[in-house]
């Protein structure tokens, strides 16, 4: 796959170069110029994300981060199982926990919320830094909506991170999670209180929380090319009335 020619490789995380030190000079530097290009595109473009992954990992499959990448670019796919044996063997090499919210994620995704609660009871949970805590409380709460257990996701939502005034990276996603399960219990009050916070909250627009509230309060966004048209079509519609009444 073609690899624009200002992409080098030096653009990855140093931890990911050194991972790629590993391997023979000339390699490392395609292997980093296809991870470059998967976290291009992973958000805009997971297609073409996963495209480069799979050179990646054809061309460096012992490397963790290769592995790694190739998970993400699969679940931004929905490729739910092949991005969970992706995260296994990643996990596998590194020893590392940090991958076990997605994991769970992928459970999810493959139907098994089941197994993704699980996940979310075990002591690897406790390894977990604050952001990757938060995910998991994120992912559980999503499986008990899968079950259809409305109440149980509120409650697990429930946590110091969504009371705190403080806003985190995980501030406005947990805000609007909350927020979207209260409406699906049908407490449309208080989703409305959540999703307004969590347009507080959402700097990097990370969510449609404000959508979401607009819709709420009644409001109806009417797009502007639309609203050029209609005013065209009245235009021409008054000017052949007038046109009309002047040949009578």
């Amino acid at each position: 796959m073609p690899i624009p020619e200002e992409v080098t490789g030096d653009e990855i995380d140093k931890d990911v170069r050194q991972e790629l030190q590993s391997l023979p000079k000339t390699l490392a530097e395609d292997v980093a110029r296809n991870l470059v290009m998967v976290a291009r595109l992973l958000d805009e473009d997971p297609e073409g994300a996963y495209g480069y992954s799979r050179v990646a990992l054809r061309l460096a499959s012992r490397v963790a981060a290769v592995r790694e990448a190739a998970g993400f670019a699969a679940y931004a796919n929905q490729k739910y199982s092949e991005a969970l044996a992706e995260f296994r063997a990643a996990r596998r090499m590194t020893g590392s926990v940090e991958l076990w919210p997605v994991m769970a994620d992928c459970e999810r995704g493959l139907g098994r919320p089941e197994k993704a609660l699980d996940m979310a009871g075990t002591p690897e949970v406790h390894k977990l830094d604050k952001a990757g805590q938060v995910e998991m409380r994120l992912v559980a709460a999503g499986a008990r909506r899968d079950m259809g257990q409305l109440d149980a996701a509120i409650v697990t939502l429930q946590s110091p991170e969504l009371a705190s005034s403080s806003v985190q990276p995980w501030t406005a996603r947990l805000r609007y999670a909350y927020a979207d399960a209260l409406l699906a219990a049908g407490r449309e009050q208080e989703a409305r209180e959540w999703f307004a916070k969590a347009v507080e909250s959402d700097r990097d627009g990370s969510t449609d929380a404000s959508d979401r509230l607009a819709e709420l309060d009644g409001v109806d966004f009417v797009d502007a090319l639309d609203e050029g048209a209609e005013d065209a079509g009245e235009s021409t519609a008054v000017q052949d009335e007038a046109e009309d009444g002047d040949k009578d």
